[in-house]
């Protein structure tokens, strides 16, 4: 079930082009389109998630993050942008941030899997570098050395970088409800975001 959007039908076929043209790299274009779209329409939360999505794929990683964390503002309710902000936090090396935001995201939305999953790889990466310190601080510490191993063996069945989630479902122009269904998850990199869903 997606959300109602007050927009009109001009809405979905615009947010269905700039996920086609994402889908297609296309993010020159897909930005154009955003751009335009927003500048009539600034408060559009699908579209500027949108907009996060084509920095993200773009390596504009702090303009990526500015646009999440404005959504994450405009809209606390919706756990999409609090995972993508994690995302872009932990291919920095911020776990701590990346932690921060995943646990907004399973604040707003208790049954989010991506985002549980997430926060497992975050805080596996975590234990590798407590461990590892612990190591540096003592070598001959077997435990800890038995610990990282087991842990950079989890680590390593896994993507760099955690799960992305598509963008949400199209949210009125005032206050959205939250999500109802999972988005659907591409691992990074790279980031391209599933067509939203038609409301």
């Amino acid at each position: 079930m997606g959300l109602a959007f007050a927009g009109g039908p001009g809405y979905a076929d615009e947010a269905d082009e700039v996920s086609k043209l994402i889908q297609n790299s296309q993010f020159e274009q897909a930005q154009a389109r955003a751009d335009a779209y927003l500048a009539n329409r600034p408060n559009d939360a699908q579209m500027r998630f949108l907009k996060g999505l084509i920095l993200t794929e773009r390596n504009k990683t702090a303009e990526a993050i500015t646009v999440f964390t404005k959504l994450t503002e405009d809209f606390p309710e919706l756990p999409e942008p609090y995972n993508n902000l994690a995302v872009l936090y932990a291919g920095r090396g911020e776990y701590e941030k990346a932690r921060e935001s995943l646990e907004m995201a399973i604040r707003t939305h208790p049954s989010y899997a991506t985002a549980h999953e997430n926060l497992g790889d975050v805080y596996a990466k975590l234990a590798s570098q407590s461990y590892d310190k612990a190591l540096q601080l003592d070598g001959r510490n077997s435990t800890a050395q038995t610990k990282l191993s087991l842990v950079r063996n989890l680590i390593a069945g896994k993507p760099e970088t955690v799960a992305v989630a598509a963008a949400p479902a199209a949210a009125p122009a005032s206050k959205p409800a939250p999500a109802k269904t999972a988005p659907a998850v591409v691992p990074t990199p790279p980031v391209v975001a599933a067509a939203p869903p038609t409301v």
